[in-house]
């Protein structure tokens, strides 16, 4: 068995209105707490005014460079001693970057991968509880913050173990409502998370449970929720799916539909579970027809098809009809989601040599099955449009 290593959340509160648990956590933790949260904080003003000397500052979107630097900024200001993040996986990753940054002397690109310098934090981050309010990202578990660099067309990662949250606190009910549209891309990411690192070659035993159980919860109540809104165990069972894919892509890895995700986000400014949803059928195609092609004894096919069964909810389903029975989920799921293309999202042709160079070199390409050479990029990105 190859060795591996886990690390996650100090503590992980989940279910169905335990977000009440919120104002005792944080005041465990600091009293003049930063928090960050969606476009409309109102939705949640009730427990927002349960949190004594906070200061609630708004993240509209997927979070700039510049975006970060003002909150930062803010929360010296404020003489914030712990961070909160209560929205979506853009909100959790700002907070997540927030929390790293305050304490620490320097530029955001000291600490940043690819376009920075990718220095290790000098000081310990503020204590930072995550708050997810969409199934999706699974950033509550992971110790990477995601921001977006317009200038440099990109979105880049600072990660560090000790930013990892101190609570993660999933409640379902903050999700209910959720517009489909959001529901669809957040869902098929949280989806992707755990069927990624269940094909990854850095998979272990404890991330193949995970990914296993988010994969079936996923396949039940996906579209569940996205019909429903208000179906509180579809949307518990996609908290859940999220959840897990976030413990298993933190300790085993991504592949090519992030990979190439990450770079047409950096292009575009669409956000990272609607490129996901976007790539994913094609992505897994794409990878599957090279397995097939150059490597037909790899393990990642036989796991390709228990993703197939478990989706389907075809107990038994293996070899080639389970493949089958994985990619007609997918894209009838895709289908029924209305998830738009590429091209959709601004992407033209000329755009894509550049984005399979950048998705070839990116860190999430690490976790694929099978190392994708730029032809076999370039035809998900064609049949993605």
């Amino acid at each position: 068995m190859t060795s591996f290593a886990f690390a996650t959340a100090a503590r992980i509160v989940f279910g169905a209105g335990c977000s009440a648990q919120l104002p005792g956590l944080v005041a465990g933790f600091g009293t003049r707490p930063f928090v960050c949260t969606g476009a409309t904080p109102a939705r949640f003003e009730a427990l927002l005014d349960r949190l004594d000397g906070a200061r609630t500052w708004p993240v509209a979107g997927e979070p700039t460079l510049d975006d970060i630097r003002a909150a930062v900024a803010a929360a010296r200001e404020h003489g914030a001693d712990v961070v909160v993040g209560l929205g979506g996986g853009a909100v959790l990753d700002a907070a997540k970057l927030i929390a790293a940054l305050v304490p620490n002397d320097g530029d955001l690109l000291d600490y940043l991968e690819v376009i920075g310098r990718a220095q290790p934090l000098g000081a310990k981050p503020l204590p930072f509880l995550a708050v997810p309010t969409t199934a999706g990202t699974g950033s509550e578990v992971t110790m990477n913050g995601v921001v977006t660099s317009p200038e440099h067309g990109v979105k880049v990662s600072m990660r560090h173990p000790s930013m990892l949250a101190r609570v993660a606190l999933v409640d379902p009910e903050l999700t209910l409502g959720c517009p489909p549209a959001v529901t669809a891309s957040s869902g098929l990411d949280a989806l992707t998370q755990c069927l990624e690192p269940y094909v990854s070659p850095f998979a272990n035993p404890i991330t193949d449970g995970f990914c296993a159980e988010g994969l079936r919860r996923a396949g039940r109540s996906l579209r569940r929720a996205y019909r429903d809104g208000d179906d509180l165990d579809a949307r518990t069972d996609m908290a859940l799916c999220s959840l897990l894919g976030g413990l298993a892509l933190a300790n085993a890895k991504l592949g090519a539909v992030h990979g190439l995700a990450g770079v047409i986000g950096g292009l575009t400014g669409a956000p990272h579970g609607l490129t996901c949803a976007v790539l994913l059928v094609e992505s897994c195609r794409g990878t599957i027809e090279a397995l097939r092609e150059r490597a037909p004894d790899a393990p990642a096919l036989a796991r390709y098809a228990e993703a197939g069964a478990l989706l389907s909810g075809t107990p038994g389903l293996s070899g080639a009809a389970g493949v089958d029975a994985l990619l007609d989920w997918l894209a009838e799921t895709v289908r029924l989601l209305e998830v738009p293309t590429i091209s959709q999202l601004g992407i033209t042709p000329e755009q894509y040599p550049q984005i399979c160079r950048q998705a070839a070199a990116s860190s999430s390409m690490k976790g694929n099955p099978i190392v994708l050479d730029a032809a076999e990029l370039q035809a998900i990105l064609e049949r993605s449009a």
